[in-house]
């Protein structure tokens, strides 16, 4: 009995587990071959690289013509051969042609006929997502339906329509920058009702109900709840309104006869419209200068696009 606990006390312990042993250094990376990288990522780079140059090349040409004071398309081949502000300068001197007014009539325009599109789609929208009536169906139909034809097809109907108006208000008929907005206020409803139809049904209907309940009318519930949930659809919209009006060249060359009167689309057209006097450098410091509100503001505006654009989608 001794021997056994003497032999149990000088019993020596039972090792542990190993601990492995440390890297002294890395198992080096293979590369994978060309021919592999290529064929899984490389040839998206190409793409990518061939999609910037197409899509840079005509601003990079426009801008180095606007610096090449030949007045030519030839003489501005080589890119950035002659730099010189001369023509940015000639387009605010220029007898008969105010650019300045151009610019300024472009923006008034371009911003009452974005914000008129904008509150009038948000309200038909509403009401054709909130509220229930006979017709209801059929005027969402019919909307889509007219959109289908572009407004170009009424340019005649609509220059007769507005010498009609001007002989009873010459306010808002021909030769009129109010009467032009209407037209355009007109033509963009539809569209815009419809995009802001999908974009209103996202939001749960209990939300209106709770307003209701505490005593909100539907207009306290529109402009004070519904607005405010539907801002980055309202700014899509508002853009989209803005770069079209901006670049509409027919209906406002056919509706404002005054040149102080018209627009840059209507105004820049004069600088190469007449065979005889086309100077091309003018042209494009004036569309290098009428570009700037349009980017800025897609620059600006850049998240409430992105969500504009996928969040109907993915609520």
């Amino acid at each position: 009995m001794a021997q056994s606990l003497r032999t149990a006390t000088h019993r020596t312990p039972r090792p542990g587990p190993a601990e492995p042993p440390s890297v002294s250094r890395r198992t080096p990376t293979r590369r994978r071959p060309f021919r592999r990288w290529f064929s899984q990522t490389g040839w998206r780079h190409l793409v990518g690289i061939a999609v910037v140059i197409f899509a840079a090349f005509p601003l990079v040409y426009v801008f180095s013509a606007s610096l090449n004071p030949g007045g030519t398309l030839i003489t501005a081949n080589t890119l950035f051969g002659n730099l010189s502000l001369r023509s940015y300068v000639d387009l605010f001197n220029l007898p008969r042609q105010p650019f300045a007014a151009w610019y300024v009539n472009t923006l008034f325009i371009g911003f009452s006929a974005s914000a008129g599109s904008v509150m009038l789609g948000a309200l038909a929208a509403y009401a054709f997502s909130r509220m229930r009536f006979t017709g209801r169906r059929f005027g969402l139909i019919t909307i889509l339906l007219v959109q289908m034809f572009p407004q170009l097809l009424a340019m005649v109907a609509i220059f007769l329509l507005m010498l009609s108006i001007g002989e009873i208000f010459p306010a808002i008929g021909l030769n009129s920058q109010i009467g032009l907005i209407m037209v355009y206020l007109g033509g963009a409803l539809g569209v815009n009702t419809y995009l802001m139809y999908g974009f209103f049904n996202t939001i749960p209907v209990s939300i209106d109900e709770a307003a209701r309940i505490d005593g909100a009318g539907h207009a306290r519930i529109f402009f004070t709840i519904i607005l405010p949930l539907v801002s980055p659809i309202l700014a899509v919209v508002a853009l989209l309104s803005l770069v079209a009006t901006l670049s509409e060249f027919v209906i406002a060359s056919v509706l404002l006869r005054d040149p102080e009167k018209q627009t840059l689309a209507v105004g820049l057209y004069q600088f190469i419209s007449q065979e005889t006097s086309q100077n091309w450098s003018i042209f494009a410091a004036g569309a290098v200068l009428a570009a700037i509100i349009p980017v800025a503001l897609f620059l600006g505006l850049q998240r409430y696009i992105v969500s504009g654009l996928v969040a109907g989608s993915v609520k």
